[in-house]
């Protein structure tokens, strides 16, 4: 089965982000186990953390940080539609 692509990203409180996919599923990627490391603890700021975007097959901000698709698709958790 090919990864799931992320299309959208919607930065939440709380350091976690709405994804959607591909497929049309929406999960939740908490980013708070990250912020203690570096390059993601610069996150920390509410106006960085807010210019996440999709990239290629995951999410990126202003300053490159990125995470896994593998990651991004298999540590979130699916929500309700």
């Amino acid at each position: 089965m090919l990864r799931p692509k992320a299309v959208e990203v919607e930065p939440r409180d709380n350091y976690s982000l709405l994804v959607t996919f591909n497929n049309n599923e929406k999960r939740l990627f908490d980013v708070k186990p990250y912020l203690d490391f570096k390059p993601f603890n610069e996150l920390r700021s509410p106006t960085l953390f807010k210019t996440v975007k999709p990239a290629g097959l995951s999410i990126e901000w202003l300053h490159g940080q990125d995470i896994c698709p593998d990651e991004l698709y298999y540590n979130s958790k699916p929500i309700s539609q």
